[in-house]
């Protein structure tokens, strides 16, 4: 079985940073695209920032300037790297991932969320 795993939220003052991981573990043949999205209470699901196999990234532009995101193909691992962090920024924070499960076939996959909570 195929599971997304993050960890690293928690409680930090603003202007804090946290660093969130989210490791993809099971039957995978490959993974192309992995992104970060948040959802705070009472709002839609929104993209944080994405990254290709590649390394190419795209980022919201609440996000640009202050989050990075990186990951470790060897791995299976993607990283949020999260500074300058406002009260705004509290959220859960879900990673996702378009994994091969079996040859040829594609998904989309998600974690269970991680919280993280930016305190004034």
């Amino acid at each position: 079985q195929v599971q997304l795993v993050e960890s690293g939220g928690g409680l930090v003052q603003a202007g804090g940073s946290l660093r969130l991981s989210c490791a993809a573990s099971g039957s995978i043949f490959n993974i192309n695209a992995m992104g970060w999205y948040r959802q705070a209470p009472g709002k839609q699901r929104e993209l944080v920032a994405s990254i290709t196999s590649g390394g190419s990234t795209n980022y919201a532009d609440s996000a640009k300037g202050r989050f990075t995101i990186s990951r470790d193909n060897a791995k299976n691992t993607v990283y949020l790297q999260m500074t300058s962090l406002k009260p705004e920024d509290t959220a859960i924070y879900y990673c996702n991932g378009n994994l091969m499960v079996r040859a040829g076939s594609w998904g989309i996959y998600w974690g269970q969320g991680t919280q993280v909570t930016v305190s004034s």
